[in-house]
């Protein structure tokens, strides 16, 4: 994201977290791409991320599988973080060494709340872009 604007990177970001929420990428993908990141850059991408997960009205059984599904140990400080009840956010202000580990943990909760959302409220009727992105399946030629 070095030599991309700001608006350009938000909209990198929403791709890649709404990829891997609909397991159209990895979460090690993800992981890969956010580690390329500058400090700086990782910073507002986790600030995006907790927006996002926020929205997705994260709930604390969200936290729990989440953390769960992140690999991340349930004692480290975003794991306990994303399970308070309310959650608590700030994510992007965690030490650096921290920020793949928040990551982890932001992306899996988001994806959890993200999927309930798209099950319940928008199933079929969602005009979302980013609920509706092409399958990897769907987005290949046909041989």
């Amino acid at each position: 994201m070095t030599a991309t604007s700001s608006t350009d990177g938000q909209v990198q970001t929403e791709l890649v977290v709404n990829e891997i929420a609909q397991e159209l990428r990895t979460l090690d993908d993800g992981v890969a791409w956010f580690s390329a990141l500058s400090p700086a850059s990782r910073r507002e991408v986790l600030h995006q991320v907790g927006g996002y997960a926020m929205q997705a009205h994260i709930r604390a059984a969200d936290g729990r599988a989440g953390v769960a599904r992140s690999g991340v140990k349930a004692t480290a400080n975003p794991s306990v973080m994303i399970c308070m009840d309310p959650p608590r956010y700030g994510f992007s202000g965690l030490p650096a060494d921290e920020h793949v580990k928040a990551f982890r943990v932001l992306v899996s909760v988001f994806a959890i709340a993200d999927t309930r959302r798209r099950q319940a409220r928008c199933k079929n009727a969602c005009g979302h872009p980013w609920h509706n992105l092409p399958s990897a399946r769907s987005s290949r030629r046909p041989s």
